[in-house]
């Protein structure tokens, strides 16, 4: 508990001050970076039909006439990117619910492949979209790696969650999960631990279905983050959060999944290659495009606008909808560099020498010495790994990352929009 408190102070502390962006109302398309450089193009897509109490991403009820408008602003702003020579290998799309007007969608992933030629795309989705016409179509439009938001099959915890009447319950699920499975490259189910009132029993049941029912090719086991602007609905619809049961949720997560998959991250395990979800670990950079969607190129943070309606103005007068950028200092990249990077569990020592700029091994020396001392990594000639217990170690930094981000998104909100 002790290493743990440690961890968390120092990410939180190191995060404090690199997520912390700065207004500037015009912002061209950032620098496309060298054609052998490795981009994703990353899609927000901020509707849902129904508001989960412990999300904090960038979302919105999707209005009742449904949101053409936006889809379309989506593809004229990729079409800037294009415009401005940008060139990307993959395309993510998340959210929000990027399925809940699936023709748009698939309107919109059209696009993606005739102006970059990509041939990777993830989507995300929630149980209910798994209709064999959704599904159909997201096979036409190229979509191989579908992620499915799940988070429990415990009914009661569904219901707290308010998942259980929009989305589905238990058997639902499983059985929408089980139609799908081998239609994809990758069908990944997003799971949650250490929820409020989540037993030992009711985890060690997910893990059995997944495990033995369903075998899916990737799953993604992430912790309950919480923000100040989540923390109290989570607390008035699912009970108190604390963190004294999660590392054992997690040993008992990955003892479970030990046999059947392999760690492609600190809390995602597949059964096939490639990971859905953590594309930030892989990719030299990426480009958010939609409103609330974040960037990092060549070691400047960039977000677009959280106001739909001032992104859509943005757009449709032929400017992207980047509102805000930070160029992160020396120490600051190869923080991030080493915190993203190994949390792929494997970090060849190539990747860290020269990055963004910054020598990440000369920069965090001490750093690096403090995780081996404490049995976190490991080392030999070509790289660093992270051990079991560096997993976990991993898992509790990144829930601190990830709640920086999370207090990030709630700064932008509180930007002013032009009127």
């Amino acid at each position: 508990m002790i290493v743990e408190r440690l961890l968390t102070q120092y990410v939180r502390r190191a995060s404090g001050n690199a997520m912390r962006l700065d207004a500037h109302p015009e912002i061209g398309v950032p620098s496309p970076g060298a054609p052998s450089v490795k981009r994703v193009l990353y899609m927000h897509v901020p509707f849902c039909e129904s508001l989960c109490p412990f999300c904090s991403f960038h979302r919105v009820l999707l209005p009742v006439g449904g949101a053409a408008r936006y889809y379309a602003c989506l593809r004229k702003e990729m079409r800037i990117y294009a415009d401005h020579g940008c060139a990307f290998s993959s395309v993510y799309v998340g959210g929000g619910t990027p399925t809940v007007m699936p023709d748009e969608l698939a309107e919109t992933l059209a696009l993606a492949r005739e102006l970059f030629g990509v041939r990777e795309i993830s989507v995300e989705t929630n149980p209910n979209h798994l209709r064999p016409e959704v599904v159909s179509l997201l096979k036409q439009s190229g979509v191989n790696r579908l992620s499915v938001g799940v988070q429990s099959f415990d009914d009661r915890l569904l219901a707290e969650m308010g998942r259980l009447q929009p989305y589905g319950n238990s058997a639902f699920i499983k059985a929408r999960l089980a139609e799908t499975r081998g239609l994809f490259d990758t069908l990944n189910a997003d799971m949650i631990f250490n929820l409020p009132h989540q037993s030992p029993s009711s985890l060690e049941n997910d893990l059995r279905i997944l495990n033995e029912d369903l075998s899916l090719d990737q799953l993604s086991f992430y912790p309950l983050m919480t923000t100040p602007g989540t923390r109290e609905n989570i607390a008035r619809e699912m009970g108190p959060v604390s963190q004294r049961h999660e590392q054992r949720a997690y040993e008992t997560i990955v003892r479970a999944l030990s046999h059947n998959y392999r760690p492609t991250s600190a809390w995602c395990f597949s059964r096939t290659s490639g990971a859905i979800d953590e594309y930030i670990v892989d990719c030299d950079g990426y480009s958010g495009i939609g409103s609330g969607a974040f960037s990092y190129t060549d070691g400047t943070l960039y977000a677009s606008t959280f106001s739909i309606p001032e992104y859509i103005r943005r757009v449709e007068s032929g400017t992207t909808g980047l509102t805000a950028r930070r160029r992160l200092g020396a120490r600051e990249r190869a923080l991030y560099e080493l915190l993203i990077r190994l949390f792929g569990v494997t970090l060849p020592k190539a990747r860290l020498r020269q990055t963004h700029g910054v020598d990440v091994e000369r920069a965090l020396g001490k750093e690096l010495w403090a995780f081996k001392a404490l049995g976190a990594i490991e080392e030999d000639e070509r790289s660093y790994r992270l051990t079991q217990k560096g997993m976990y170690y991993w898992v509790v930094m990144m829930r601190e990352f990830f709640v920086a981000v999370n207090r990030l998104r709630e700064q932008m909100r509180a930007l002013p929009t032009a009127t």
